[in-house]
This record gives structure tokens, C-alpha cells and sequence, in this order.
């Protein structure tokens, strides 16, 4: 389309549209040594993940950890893979929030807007997503991280990458970033909805809320994970009206050697079997999708630190995913931070 008045040279410009995009950690293309060799060197090169200066951890990344860990790493992501579709779940499950979320929209907007989503790491990137979008004329985008908690590894850098390919824009878009929805009612309704819908009314011992771990020091240099962490642990019992000491907060896919966000997940349900707990379940409420933290470690990994410490009656309770409940929150989200634009 071209602009009124604008001489016959003048390049076309398509209708000014608004964005809607939202974005997950990542995914490797397949579970093969270099597919995950590209995923892990992206993923662990991020200095927001690692914060070593790059002279320290670069060698100790490129010379041992990235020779060795796409092999474990690979042969985890294909007890878990997607075959039919070839992708992983977590892949898998976004394309259908994705399109879930873009039906609401059109309802909503009609062709006003374009929904979408990108990956922090691996593909679609943001940068190509974003280019897209502005390619098809959107002149605003309402960016949303699909993680309840704040978090400098997760938020954050969800945010730094969208900036960076920014950046790169002849016609830079307005952007509004969403901020965490930790304590939102939706939310913590959702949650309360997907323990039930698994264990009907029966209590557990013990409800493992169990979230992705970061370094302790970065709560002590003020990043409020572990706080909003609690928070919604804290606001997921009240939902359920169930008394105190029914649910634990615990933190898993612990790396490296440093101290992280204690209790270790491992550690904690191997201590309940050991205490006698026999019937517990575990929930992962930072997770927006079923993906390797869930589906191979919690099952895998934890489930079997459980059994091995004699524990017996161990279930998961799964990510809200493309629940419909879950989907029409990220509508709400949206329909917040669109305001004045649509």
C-alpha cells in the first residue's frame, strides 16, 4: 500500500497493525549432538544465566561442558521428544497457546492485530518473529513473557533480547512488555483449577510446588524470584483453602557447584520419603509449559530420588499449558497493556 501523495517510487507501506507477542525460554531444533550443541553454547552463553566473566567461563563452556553435555542433554530431550511432530513439547505446546490466544484476539480486534510468539533461545528467535511482525506492518507490539515470576535469567533477558532486535529496525515499533503475573487471581486460579482437576478433592501430604533454581546470590543482589516464588506458593494454598504446612516450596534444576534457592527439589521429596510421606504430589508453577524441567526431570530424576528413599504414591500435576483458563489470562494480560492502542 502506498501512502497518499507519495511519488510513484515511493516503497509500499502496509496498514499499521498491533502486535501481540508472546515468548518462552526455548528449544533445540532436535535432540542430535549438534542441534544441542547450538542450543546449550546460546543458552549457557547468555550472561544473564552466567554472570562469570567470559575469560573464566567461555573456555570451561566451549572446551568441556559443551563436548560432553549435548550428549546427556539430547538423550533427555528424546525420552520426551515429539516424534509425529518432530519438535519438543515445549515447542509444541506454545504453537497452541499460540494459536489459541490469536482466535481470542480476532474475536476481540479482528485483523487489527497479529498474535505470535518467539523463543529467548533457539527458533523461532526474536529477532526474526519480531521482524516479521513489523515486516507485516505492525507499528506496536504487546510483548509478553510467558513466566509468573520475575526473574533476571527468565524476564529479563525475554526482555533485553526483544530490545536488541529492536535495534536492528529501520522503523522501530512502540513496545510495552508485560509485567510478571505472580499474584494475579487468574492465575492463581488456574493453578488451583489444574491441582484439582488431578487430584480431584483428596490432600496430599505434601504439595511440592517446585520452581526452576537460580543462584542464591542473585537474591541477595535483589532479584525478587524467590520472594514471588513464596508468593504464590503461599497464595495457591490459600486458593485451595488448605491449612498451613500442606505445600512446600522448593527449587529444581540446580548447575554447578555454587549455593542455589535451597530447598533443592531432589533433596526435599528423598527427606519426605524418608519422613514417611506416602502420598505426595508435585506441581511447577513457574513453568507456562510441559517441557524438559517437567516432564524428564520431575518425572525422572525427582520421581525416582522419591522412590529410591522408599517413598511410594507420587504424582505430578501438569503445567496449565493451552488450558483454556490459561489462555484467556494471557488475553487479559494483553487486553491490560493494548489499551489506547487498539
Amino acid at each position: 500500500m502506498k501512502p497518499t501523495h507519495a511519488p510513484a517510487d515511493h516503497p509500499g507501506i502496509k496498514p499499521g497493525k498491533t502486535g501481540i507477542l508472546i515468548a518462552n525460554l526455548g528449544t533445540p531444533d532436535n535432540y542430535d549432538y549438534w542441534s544441542m550443541r547450538r542450543y546449550l553454547n546460546e543458552f549457557l552463553s547468555d550472561r544473564r544465566v552466567i554472570d562469570l566473566p567470559r575469560w573464566k567461563w567461555q573456555p570451561l563452556l566451549q572446551g568441556i561442558i559443551l563436548t560432553f553435555r549435548p550428549f546427556s542433554s539430547g538423550k533427555n530431550y528424546k525420552s520426551i521428544w515429539n516424534e509425529e511432530a518432530n519438535e519438543s513439547p515445549l515447542a509444541t505446546i506454545t504453537k497452541s497457546q499460540t494459536r489459541m490466544l490469536a482466535r481470542m484476539a480476532e474475536a476481540e480486534w479482528g485483523d487489527r492485530v497479529m498474535v505470535d510468539y518467539c523463543m529467548r533461545y533457539g527458533n523461532p528467535s526474536t529477532h526474526d518473529v519480531l521482524d516479521r511482525m513489523v515486516k507485516e506492518g505492525c507499528r506496536r507490539i504487546v510483548f509478553l513473557p510467558l513466566y509468573p515470576q520475575y526473574a533476571g535469567p527468565t524476564s529479563a533477558t525475554a526482555n533485553d533480547q526483544l530490545f536488541r532486535a529492536a535495534m536492528e529496525q529501520t522503523w522501530q515499533p512502540a513496545i510495552r512488555t508485560c509485567e510478571p503475573y505472580v499474584d494475579r487471581p487468574d492465575y492463581i486460579a488456574a493453578l488451583a483449577d489444574s491441582v484439582r482437576r488431578t487430584l480431584g478433592d483428596r490432600i496430599p501430604s505434601k504439595l511440592v510446588a517446585s520452581y526452576h533454581g537460580m543462584p542464591r546470590r542473585y537474591l541477595m543482589q535483589g532479584d525478587p524470584y524467590h520472594c514471588q516464588c513464596q508468593k504464590t506458593s503461599r497464595l495457591l494454598r490459600e486458593a485451595l483453602g488448605w491449612p498451613e504446612g500442606v505445600i512446600d516450596t522448593t527449587f529444581q534444576s540446580v548447575f554447578g557447584k555454587e549455593e542455589w534457592l535451597r530447598p533443592y527439589t531432589v533433596e526435599h521429596v528423598a527427606e519426605l520419603a524418608r519422613q514417611g510421606h506416602s502420598d505426595i504430589a508435585v506441581i511447577s508453577p513457574a513453568f507456562s509449559s510441559d517441557c524438559i524441567e517437567t516432564l524428564e526431570e520431575i518425572n525422572g530424576e525427582i520421581f525416582e530420588a522419591y522412590e529410591e528413599a522408599g517413598g511410594h504414591g507420587f504424582t505430578y500435576i501438569p503445567c496449565l499449558n493451552d488450558d483454556e483458563a490459561h489462555v484467556r489470562m494471557m488475553l487479559e494480560i494483553v487486553r491490560e497493556n493494548i489499551h489506547g492502542w487498539v
